[in-house]
Protein backbone atom coordinates (compact mmCIF):
# COMPACT_ATOMS: atom_id res chain seq x y z
CA UNK A 1 0.00 0.00 0.00
CA UNK A 2 1.44 3.38 -1.33
CA UNK A 3 1.61 6.16 1.64
CA UNK A 4 -1.23 8.48 0.33
CA UNK A 5 -3.57 4.90 0.25
CA UNK A 6 -2.69 4.35 3.81
CA UNK A 7 -3.63 8.24 4.73
CA UNK A 8 -6.66 7.88 2.28
CA UNK A 9 -7.19 4.30 4.52
CA UNK A 10 -7.45 5.80 8.07
CA UNK A 11 -10.25 5.58 9.72
CA UNK A 12 -12.25 9.14 9.38
CA UNK A 13 -12.72 8.61 13.45
CA UNK A 14 -9.07 9.36 14.28
CA UNK A 15 -9.07 12.30 12.99
CA UNK A 16 -9.98 15.53 14.85
CA UNK A 17 -13.69 17.03 13.68
CA UNK A 18 -14.13 19.59 15.91
CA UNK A 19 -12.12 22.17 18.17
CA UNK A 20 -13.37 20.90 21.80
CA UNK A 21 -11.88 24.54 23.18
CA UNK A 22 -14.68 26.02 20.23
CA UNK A 23 -17.18 23.36 21.47
CA UNK A 24 -16.59 23.80 25.25
CA UNK A 25 -17.42 27.76 24.54
CA UNK A 26 -20.70 26.65 22.91
CA UNK A 27 -21.29 24.53 25.55
CA UNK A 28 -21.19 27.28 28.29
CA UNK A 29 -22.71 29.81 25.60
CA UNK A 30 -25.76 27.55 25.87
CA UNK A 31 -25.63 27.30 29.75
CA UNK A 32 -25.30 31.09 29.77
CA UNK A 33 -28.75 30.90 28.28
CA UNK A 34 -30.15 28.69 30.79
CA UNK A 35 -28.67 29.90 33.45
CA UNK A 36 -30.12 33.87 32.63
CA UNK A 37 -33.69 32.07 31.61
CA UNK A 38 -33.81 30.50 35.31
CA UNK A 39 -32.48 33.71 37.26
CA UNK A 40 -33.73 36.21 35.32
CA UNK A 41 -37.38 36.90 37.52
CA UNK A 42 -35.32 36.23 40.62
CA UNK A 43 -34.11 39.42 42.51
CA UNK A 44 -32.42 38.46 45.97
CA UNK A 45 -32.31 42.33 46.86
CA UNK A 46 -28.62 41.62 48.22
CA UNK A 47 -26.02 43.24 45.79
CA UNK A 48 -23.82 43.74 48.69
CA UNK A 49 -20.95 42.54 46.37
CA UNK A 50 -21.72 45.64 43.90
CA UNK A 51 -21.66 48.08 46.99
CA UNK A 52 -18.75 46.93 48.52
CA UNK A 53 -16.36 47.16 45.24
CA UNK A 54 -17.69 50.65 45.31
CA UNK A 55 -16.82 51.12 48.65
CA UNK A 56 -12.97 49.57 47.81
CA UNK A 57 -13.20 51.68 44.75
CA UNK A 58 -13.51 54.68 47.09
CA UNK A 59 -11.54 53.71 49.55
CA UNK A 60 -13.86 52.47 51.79
CA UNK A 61 -14.11 49.42 53.98
CA UNK A 62 -17.73 49.68 54.62
CA UNK A 63 -20.96 50.25 52.26
CA UNK A 64 -23.29 53.47 52.59
CA UNK A 65 -26.38 51.58 50.63
CA UNK A 66 -29.04 50.21 53.33
CA UNK A 67 -29.21 46.12 53.27
CA UNK A 68 -30.59 43.55 55.70
CA UNK A 69 -31.90 43.03 58.11
CA UNK A 70 -29.96 39.82 58.22
CA UNK A 71 -26.49 39.31 57.40
CA UNK A 72 -25.01 42.93 58.04
CA UNK A 73 -22.65 44.19 60.81
CA UNK A 74 -23.43 47.49 62.10
CA UNK A 75 -20.11 49.34 64.09
CA UNK A 76 -19.99 53.09 64.65
CA UNK A 77 -22.56 54.20 62.47
CA UNK A 78 -20.88 52.24 59.34
CA UNK A 79 -22.55 49.19 57.92
CA UNK A 80 -20.17 46.27 56.86
CA UNK A 81 -20.34 43.11 54.75
CA UNK A 82 -19.50 40.17 56.72
CA UNK A 83 -18.84 37.91 53.85
CA UNK A 84 -15.30 37.21 52.45
CA UNK A 85 -14.39 39.87 50.39
CA UNK A 86 -12.82 38.65 47.22
CA UNK A 87 -15.93 38.89 44.66
CA UNK A 88 -15.74 42.65 45.48
CA UNK A 89 -12.68 42.74 44.34
CA UNK A 90 -12.85 40.68 41.15
CA UNK A 91 -16.58 43.00 40.64
CA UNK A 92 -14.85 46.35 40.84
CA UNK A 93 -13.91 46.54 36.92
CA UNK A 94 -17.91 46.22 36.14
CA UNK A 95 -18.51 48.85 38.99
CA UNK A 96 -16.41 51.12 37.96
CA UNK A 97 -18.15 51.06 34.36
CA UNK A 98 -21.78 50.91 35.49
CA UNK A 99 -21.85 51.84 38.96
CA UNK A 100 -22.80 50.01 41.83
CA UNK A 101 -26.62 50.78 41.12
CA UNK A 102 -26.51 49.63 37.55
CA UNK A 103 -24.23 46.45 38.24
CA UNK A 104 -26.87 45.55 41.15
CA UNK A 105 -30.00 45.30 38.55
CA UNK A 106 -28.46 43.44 35.97
CA UNK A 107 -26.87 40.79 39.28
CA UNK A 108 -28.83 37.79 37.36
CA UNK A 109 -26.50 38.57 34.27
CA UNK A 110 -23.63 38.40 36.15
CA UNK A 111 -24.58 35.44 37.87
CA UNK A 112 -24.90 33.77 34.72
CA UNK A 113 -21.77 34.62 32.85
CA UNK A 114 -20.11 32.97 36.69
CA UNK A 115 -21.90 30.09 36.52
CA UNK A 116 -21.61 29.76 32.52
CA UNK A 117 -17.93 30.10 33.49
CA UNK A 118 -17.85 27.12 35.48
CA UNK A 119 -19.32 25.31 32.53
CA UNK A 120 -16.39 25.56 30.86
CA UNK A 121 -13.75 25.59 33.51
CA UNK A 122 -15.50 22.29 34.01
CA UNK A 123 -15.21 21.14 30.44
CA UNK A 124 -11.66 22.44 30.23
CA UNK A 125 -10.60 20.37 33.34
CA UNK A 126 -12.12 17.53 32.33
CA UNK A 127 -9.49 17.76 29.59
CA UNK A 128 -6.66 18.17 31.53
CA UNK A 129 -7.45 15.36 33.67
CA UNK A 130 -7.77 13.30 30.98
CA UNK A 131 -11.53 12.87 29.57
CA UNK A 132 -10.68 12.44 25.48
CA UNK A 133 -14.65 12.20 24.07
CA UNK A 134 -16.34 15.34 24.25
CA UNK A 135 -19.42 13.59 24.90
CA UNK A 136 -17.99 12.56 28.03
CA UNK A 137 -16.62 15.88 28.91
CA UNK A 138 -20.17 17.23 27.89
CA UNK A 139 -21.70 14.63 30.53
CA UNK A 140 -19.14 16.18 33.19
CA UNK A 141 -19.53 19.50 32.54
CA UNK A 142 -23.48 19.44 32.82
CA UNK A 143 -23.09 16.93 35.78
CA UNK A 144 -21.22 19.86 37.71
CA UNK A 145 -23.24 23.32 35.97
CA UNK A 146 -26.73 21.82 36.07
CA UNK A 147 -26.56 18.41 38.58
CA UNK A 148 -25.56 20.58 41.83
CA UNK A 149 -26.43 23.76 43.43
CA UNK A 150 -24.49 25.59 41.07
CA UNK A 151 -28.03 26.61 39.20
CA UNK A 152 -30.26 26.52 42.63
CA UNK A 153 -27.25 29.61 44.01
CA UNK A 154 -27.55 31.09 40.46
CA UNK A 155 -31.17 31.17 40.29
CA UNK A 156 -31.17 32.74 43.79
CA UNK A 157 -28.61 35.16 43.54
CA UNK A 158 -27.70 37.34 46.20
CA UNK A 159 -24.87 38.02 48.49
CA UNK A 160 -25.06 34.21 49.86
CA UNK A 161 -24.70 32.86 46.24
CA UNK A 162 -22.24 34.61 44.44
CA UNK A 163 -19.37 33.86 46.51
CA UNK A 164 -20.31 30.40 45.54
CA UNK A 165 -19.36 30.61 41.77
CA UNK A 166 -16.09 32.91 42.42
CA UNK A 167 -15.24 30.32 45.02
CA UNK A 168 -15.88 27.55 42.12
CA UNK A 169 -14.12 29.05 39.20
CA UNK A 170 -10.80 29.72 41.35
CA UNK A 171 -11.45 26.02 42.26
CA UNK A 172 -11.12 24.78 38.98
CA UNK A 173 -8.85 27.10 38.21
CA UNK A 174 -6.69 25.34 40.53
CA UNK A 175 -7.31 22.05 40.02
CA UNK A 176 -6.67 22.56 36.17
CA UNK A 177 -2.97 23.96 37.17
CA UNK A 178 -2.70 20.99 39.56
CA UNK A 179 -2.90 18.58 36.32
CA UNK A 180 -1.04 20.84 34.65
CA UNK A 181 2.40 22.88 34.70
CA UNK A 182 2.03 22.52 38.76
CA UNK A 183 3.29 26.59 39.21
CA UNK A 184 3.67 26.49 42.61
CA UNK A 185 3.18 30.82 43.06
CA UNK A 186 0.11 30.33 40.85
CA UNK A 187 -1.02 28.02 43.18
CA UNK A 188 -0.79 29.56 45.76
CA UNK A 189 -2.18 32.65 44.65
CA UNK A 190 -5.29 30.63 43.56
CA UNK A 191 -5.84 29.12 46.97
CA UNK A 192 -5.27 32.50 48.68
CA UNK A 193 -8.13 33.85 46.30
CA UNK A 194 -10.23 31.18 47.10
CA UNK A 195 -9.64 31.52 50.58
CA UNK A 196 -10.64 35.18 50.53
CA UNK A 197 -13.80 33.86 48.70
CA UNK A 198 -15.22 30.81 50.56
CA UNK A 199 -12.52 30.21 53.37
CA UNK A 200 -12.94 26.81 53.74
CA UNK A 201 -11.25 26.02 50.61
CA UNK A 202 -7.86 27.32 52.56
CA UNK A 203 -7.99 23.93 54.13
CA UNK A 204 -7.08 22.41 50.20
CA UNK A 205 -3.50 24.24 50.81
CA UNK A 206 -1.88 21.42 52.45
CA UNK A 207 -2.89 18.48 49.82
CA UNK A 208 -1.68 21.05 46.96
CA UNK A 209 1.75 21.21 49.02
CA UNK A 210 1.70 17.26 49.21
CA UNK A 211 0.87 17.21 45.10
CA UNK A 212 4.01 19.15 44.50
CA UNK A 213 5.57 16.22 45.75
CA UNK A 214 7.09 14.12 42.97
CA UNK A 215 6.23 10.32 42.68
CA UNK A 216 10.07 9.45 42.93
CA UNK A 217 10.77 11.00 46.40
CA UNK A 218 8.09 8.56 47.39
CA UNK A 219 9.85 5.38 46.21
CA UNK A 220 11.13 2.75 48.30
CA UNK A 221 14.58 2.02 49.10
CA UNK A 222 15.53 5.67 49.52
CA UNK A 223 16.73 6.84 52.70
CA UNK A 224 14.96 9.09 54.45
CA UNK A 225 17.98 11.52 54.32
CA UNK A 226 17.18 11.31 50.80
CA UNK A 227 13.80 11.98 50.90
CA UNK A 228 14.27 14.87 53.28
CA UNK A 229 16.69 16.39 50.58
CA UNK A 230 14.56 15.37 46.91
CA UNK A 231 11.19 16.89 48.78
CA UNK A 232 10.17 20.30 46.60
CA UNK A 233 11.57 23.38 48.99
CA UNK A 234 11.43 25.93 46.83
CA UNK A 235 7.94 25.57 45.45
CA UNK A 236 6.50 25.18 49.10
CA UNK A 237 8.28 28.20 49.77
CA UNK A 238 6.62 29.64 46.28
CA UNK A 239 3.42 28.59 47.64
CA UNK A 240 3.76 30.35 50.67
CA UNK A 241 4.58 33.15 48.62
CA UNK A 242 1.52 33.17 46.52
CA UNK A 243 -0.84 32.87 49.94
CA UNK A 244 0.48 35.26 51.40
CA UNK A 245 -1.40 38.29 49.78
CA UNK A 246 -4.60 37.14 50.47
CA UNK A 247 -3.20 36.49 54.47
CA UNK A 248 -1.80 40.12 54.73
CA UNK A 249 -4.90 41.31 53.69
CA UNK A 250 -7.23 38.85 55.26
CA UNK A 251 -5.57 40.51 58.77
CA UNK A 252 -5.57 43.91 57.48
CA UNK A 253 -9.31 43.54 56.50
CA UNK A 254 -10.45 42.37 59.71
CA UNK A 255 -8.45 45.42 61.53
CA UNK A 256 -9.50 47.93 59.44
CA UNK A 257 -13.15 46.98 60.10
CA UNK A 258 -13.47 45.84 63.55
CA UNK A 259 -9.97 46.59 65.19
CA UNK A 260 -9.38 42.52 65.25
CA UNK A 261 -7.07 40.96 62.73
CA UNK A 262 -8.45 37.57 63.26
CA UNK A 263 -12.37 38.94 63.44
CA UNK A 264 -13.78 38.20 60.52
CA UNK A 265 -17.45 39.45 60.86
CA UNK A 266 -19.45 36.17 60.91
CA UNK A 267 -19.76 36.28 64.77
CA UNK A 268 -21.33 40.08 64.72
CA UNK A 269 -23.69 39.62 61.91
CA UNK A 270 -27.27 40.13 62.12
CA UNK A 271 -29.55 36.48 62.23
CA UNK A 272 -32.75 35.24 62.39
CA UNK A 273 -33.99 34.51 66.06
CA UNK A 274 -33.55 30.77 65.20
CA UNK A 275 -29.96 31.28 63.43
CA UNK A 276 -28.99 33.18 66.75
CA UNK A 277 -29.83 30.62 68.78
CA UNK A 278 -27.26 28.02 66.93
CA UNK A 279 -24.62 30.92 66.83
CA UNK A 280 -24.83 31.03 70.11
CA UNK A 281 -23.18 27.30 70.81
CA UNK A 282 -20.66 28.67 69.13
CA UNK A 283 -19.53 29.59 65.39
CA UNK A 284 -17.55 26.22 65.20
CA UNK A 285 -18.36 23.47 67.45
CA UNK A 286 -19.19 19.57 67.49
CA UNK A 287 -22.45 20.58 68.51
CA UNK A 288 -23.44 21.48 65.17
CA UNK A 289 -22.01 18.24 63.15
CA UNK A 290 -25.00 15.89 63.70
CA UNK A 291 -27.15 18.42 61.99
CA UNK A 292 -25.03 19.55 59.43
CA UNK A 293 -24.11 15.66 58.40
CA UNK A 294 -28.27 15.02 58.19
CA UNK A 295 -28.48 17.95 55.98
CA UNK A 296 -25.57 16.91 54.02
CA UNK A 297 -26.60 12.74 53.69
CA UNK A 298 -29.77 12.21 55.29
CA UNK A 299 -32.29 14.45 54.80
CA UNK A 300 -34.99 13.78 52.25
CA UNK A 301 -37.72 16.36 51.13
CA UNK A 302 -41.38 15.57 52.17
CA UNK A 303 -43.08 13.84 49.03
CA UNK A 304 -46.67 15.15 47.96
CA UNK A 305 -49.34 13.91 45.46
CA UNK A 306 -48.76 17.54 43.31
CA UNK A 307 -46.40 18.83 41.21
CA UNK A 308 -43.51 18.51 41.55
CA UNK A 309 -44.61 15.90 43.76
CA UNK A 310 -42.14 16.89 46.65
CA UNK A 311 -41.25 20.23 49.18
CA UNK A 312 -38.32 20.54 50.83
CA UNK A 313 -38.05 22.79 53.52
CA UNK A 314 -35.57 24.96 52.76
CA UNK A 315 -32.70 23.59 55.67
CA UNK A 316 -31.15 20.67 53.68
CA UNK A 317 -31.19 17.96 51.35
CA UNK A 318 -28.90 14.69 50.75
CA UNK A 319 -26.66 15.41 48.11
CA UNK A 320 -27.15 11.33 47.57
CA UNK A 321 -30.52 12.67 46.66
CA UNK A 322 -30.12 15.41 44.80
CA UNK A 323 -26.43 15.11 42.91
CA UNK A 324 -25.88 11.32 42.83
CA UNK A 325 -23.96 12.12 40.10
CA UNK A 326 -21.21 12.51 42.20
CA UNK A 327 -20.99 8.94 42.74
CA UNK A 328 -18.47 8.49 39.70
CA UNK A 329 -16.17 9.10 41.82
CA UNK A 330 -15.92 5.52 42.87
CA UNK A 331 -14.39 4.92 39.44
CA UNK A 332 -11.41 7.20 40.42
CA UNK A 333 -8.05 4.87 39.97
CA UNK A 334 -7.56 4.19 43.84
CA UNK A 335 -3.85 3.07 43.21
CA UNK A 336 -3.20 7.03 41.83
CA UNK A 337 -2.18 8.83 45.10
CA UNK A 338 -3.75 11.73 43.36
CA UNK A 339 -7.01 10.19 43.89
CA UNK A 340 -6.53 9.81 47.51
CA UNK A 341 -5.31 14.04 47.52
CA UNK A 342 -8.30 14.66 45.72
CA UNK A 343 -10.10 13.33 48.23
CA UNK A 344 -8.62 14.36 51.14
CA UNK A 345 -9.00 18.05 49.90
CA UNK A 346 -12.36 17.33 49.82
CA UNK A 347 -13.10 16.16 53.53
CA UNK A 348 -10.48 18.57 54.68
CA UNK A 349 -13.05 21.31 52.75
CA UNK A 350 -15.75 19.83 54.44
CA UNK A 351 -14.27 19.82 58.39
CA UNK A 352 -14.94 23.53 58.94
CA UNK A 353 -18.63 23.67 57.08
CA UNK A 354 -19.47 20.34 59.53
CA UNK A 355 -18.67 22.67 62.93
CA UNK A 356 -19.78 25.63 61.32
CA UNK A 357 -23.73 26.73 62.70
CA UNK A 358 -25.28 27.86 59.80
CA UNK A 359 -26.31 24.78 57.50
CA UNK A 360 -26.53 27.41 54.88
CA UNK A 361 -30.53 27.78 55.13
CA UNK A 362 -32.53 28.72 52.66
CA UNK A 363 -31.31 25.88 50.30
CA UNK A 364 -31.93 23.11 48.32
CA UNK A 365 -29.64 20.60 48.71
CA UNK A 366 -26.37 21.41 50.61
CA UNK A 367 -24.64 24.60 49.06
CA UNK A 368 -21.85 24.46 51.42
CA UNK A 369 -20.77 21.38 50.04
CA UNK A 370 -19.93 23.29 46.86
CA UNK A 371 -16.77 23.62 48.47
CA UNK A 372 -15.76 20.41 48.20
CA UNK A 373 -18.01 19.17 45.09
CA UNK A 374 -14.98 19.62 42.52
CA UNK A 375 -12.79 18.08 44.07
CA UNK A 376 -15.29 14.84 44.35
CA UNK A 377 -16.43 16.02 40.68
CA UNK A 378 -12.39 15.51 39.38
CA UNK A 379 -12.75 11.93 41.19
CA UNK A 380 -15.28 11.25 38.97
CA UNK A 381 -13.58 12.83 35.77
CA UNK A 382 -10.28 10.84 36.61
CA UNK A 383 -12.62 7.54 36.86
CA UNK A 384 -14.31 8.55 33.48
CA UNK A 385 -10.65 9.04 32.15
CA UNK A 386 -9.01 5.49 33.05
CA UNK A 387 -12.54 3.63 32.28
CA UNK A 388 -12.77 5.54 28.69
CA UNK A 389 -16.30 6.70 28.95
CA UNK A 390 -19.22 7.47 31.05
CA UNK A 391 -20.77 3.90 31.91
CA UNK A 392 -24.47 3.61 31.34
CA UNK A 393 -25.37 4.15 35.38
CA UNK A 394 -23.43 7.35 35.42
CA UNK A 395 -25.56 8.78 32.69
CA UNK A 396 -28.67 8.19 34.42
CA UNK A 397 -27.54 9.46 38.13
CA UNK A 398 -26.04 12.25 35.89
CA UNK A 399 -30.22 12.51 34.21
CA UNK A 400 -31.34 12.54 38.13
CA UNK A 401 -29.14 15.35 39.07
CA UNK A 402 -30.09 17.56 36.12
CA UNK A 403 -33.47 16.89 36.83
CA UNK A 404 -33.00 17.49 40.89
CA UNK A 405 -31.28 21.03 39.77
CA UNK A 406 -34.24 22.08 37.15
CA UNK A 407 -36.78 21.36 40.44
CA UNK A 408 -34.46 23.43 42.63
CA UNK A 409 -35.10 26.06 40.09
CA UNK A 410 -38.77 26.00 40.48
CA UNK A 411 -38.66 25.83 44.40
CA UNK A 412 -36.09 29.16 43.99
CA UNK A 413 -39.31 30.97 43.20
CA UNK A 414 -41.82 28.85 45.06
CA UNK A 415 -40.02 28.32 48.87
CA UNK A 416 -40.62 30.74 51.44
Amino acid sequence: MTPSAAIAATPRSRRPTFNPTIVGLLVAAGAFVIFWLCNGGFDAGRGDFFYLADAFLHGRTWIVSPLGPNDVIVVNGHTYVPFAPFPAIVLMPLVALLGPLTADQVESGVNAFLAATVVFLAWWTSGRVGVGALKDRFALAVLLGFGTQILWVTTRGGVWHTGHLVAMILTLLLIGEMFGKRRAILMGLLVGAAFLTRAPVAFAGPVVALWVIRDDVLARGRSLGDRVRALPWADWLWLIVGFAPALVFFFWYNLDRFGSATESGYALATLPPWLEQLRQQGLFGLVHVPMNLEYLFLKLPAFTGEFPYMRPDGLGMSVLFTSPGLLLAVLAPWRDRRSWLLLLAAVLILIPTLLYYGGGWLQFGYRYFLDSIPFVWTLGALGVARRGQVPWWGWTLIGWSVLMGFVAVYWAYNLH
